[in-house]
């Protein structure tokens, strides 16, 4: 039985933790208004006739806190890349000087930085329900071995286990939100 408790305790982990990669990763693409290449993660370019992304087919670098600058490996890929950011939809506005593709960040307003701590929150929420989940399927999988013969207080034990883990995780989506809102209202 201690060998169920182990895996089921280990499944639950697992999956918590990719509910933390996840919003990690949501919170990579919102912008705190400064430049990172991170940015146009995502941005998929039309090469060769596939879709491609834009890390793949080009160097994405930031020379300051404002710019982003993106070379492509071909000077025939330079309108196809600014096509795609521009309809990737970021609010950015590429510039083409025939050489590489130049993108200025803007400031972000105050309007414009609450709405990102509002969409960073609701990343962070969609985390915390990923997580809740994981504690209510950990949970349910300790009641079906106690109706095989788990001892009550066995089931106890490993029900507070995966309580634990749950609170672990939530407080580590909650440091994360923090530190991504001091972030967001930096100026």
């Amino acid at each position: 039985m201690q060998e169920e408790i182990e895996f089921i305790l280990d499944t639950a982990r697992e999956s918590m933790a990719k509910s933390i990669k996840h919003l990690e990763d949501a919170l990579v693409k919102i912008r705190a208004g400064k430049a990172s290449p991170a940015m146009l993660d995502g941005v998929m370019v039309e090469y060769y006739g596939s879709m491609t992304l834009l890390n793949q087919v080009s160097n994405i670098n930031t020379p300051d806190g404002r710019t982003i600058s993106v070379q492509p490996w071909e000077k025939a890929m330079l309108e196809p890349i600014e096509r795609a950011i521009i309809n990737a939809n970021l609010g950015l506005n590429p510039q083409n000087n025939g050489e590489l593709i130049i993108i200025s960040v803007p400031a972000l307003t105050e309007e414009r930085r609450r709405d990102l701590v509002k969409k960073v929150k609701s990343e962070a929420e969609d985390a915390k329900v990923g997580i809740r989940n994981a504690r209510r399927d950990a949970n349910d999988e300790i009641k079906k071995l106690e109706k095989d013969g788990l001892s009550e207080d066995l089931a106890k034990d490993a029900e507070g286990e995966v309580q634990k883990l749950t609170d672990q995780f939530s407080q580590k989506v909650d440091n994360e939100v923090e530190r991504k809102e001091k972030d967001i209202m930096t100026v």
